[in-house]
């Protein structure tokens, strides 16, 4: 009798939509995909957005552009850290035409 895996699945929904975001918009950071995510796809929190955004940068399928530190007046001080995603070299993006519909619309 063979013990099955353990732990979280290597793939993931989530994950996978996330490429097809990133496959559309080229670079963006996390709270930019998270409303994209919303309003296209399933229900997600955001901290589950930046989880699969950080495991996808462990597994290759995304890379950090840039970082930036953007000036301004918000809830918890003068700054926001700002990490810029794009598609890394194991993202295998299926081209998902109604999300890209839907960003050309709401872009």
């Amino acid at each position: 009798m063979g013990i099955g895996k353990r732990g979280r699945p290597a793939d993931s929904n989530i994950r996978r939509n996330i490429v097809e975001i990133l496959n559309y918009i080229k670079k963006g950071y996390g709270y930019e995909i998270y409303k994209i995510y919303r309003n296209f796809f399933p229900k997600v929190t955001m901290r589950s957005i930046y989880y699969h955004l950080n495991k996808g940068v462990e597994l290759g399928i995304f890379k950090i552009e840039n970082i930036e530190q953007e000036k301004g007046e918000y809830s918890w001080g003068e700054s926001a850290k700002k990490i810029y995603y794009t598609l890394g070299k194991n993202a295998k993006p299926r081209g998902n035409m109604d999300l890209k519909e839907f960003l050309e619309k709401n872009g």
